[in-house]
């Protein structure tokens, strides 16, 4: 049997561009897709913390170190610059791979810069 699971969440960060005359993705700063071991054209679930709105776009490459996250094509309609964020990708699992199972959870600052990296949810406190 397989299951899906949460593969790896980029956790509350910051909408920095919108752009909806650009082709449908999301440039995603490059150390963090590294640290979430997202890549270039996967899919990803975008679910946006000020609105509500939840939608799947893929991801593409942005500049490294940058910070930037940018909603482009027709999803720039759901999410607007400061807009908080959580985007995570899933996988299929099956029961072998499922004991040494673990999710990469990637926490940012205000200036989408990496904070933490971990498997376990971060407390409010963190």
């Amino acid at each position: 049997m397989q299951r899906t699971l949460l593969k790896s969440k980029l956790h509350r960060v910051r909408v920095t561009a919108s752009e909806l005359e650009y082709e449908g993705s999301c440039a995603i700063d490059e150390d963090l897709l590294d640290a979430a071991d997202i890549r270039e054209y996967e899919r990803i679930e975008i679910y946006n913390v000020n609105n509500g709105e939840r939608f799947a776009t893929y991801a593409i490459r942005g500049q490294r170190g940058s910070g930037m996250i940018s909603v482009n094509g027709a999803a720039a309609r759901k999410a607007a610059v400061g807009d908080i964020l959580i985007i995570a990708t899933y996988s299929q699992y099956d029961e072998r791979e499922l004991a040494h199972f673990e999710p990469t959870l990637v926490y940012v600052d205000t200036q989408n810069h990496i904070k933490r990296i971990g498997a376990a949810i971060a407390t409010q406190a963190a």
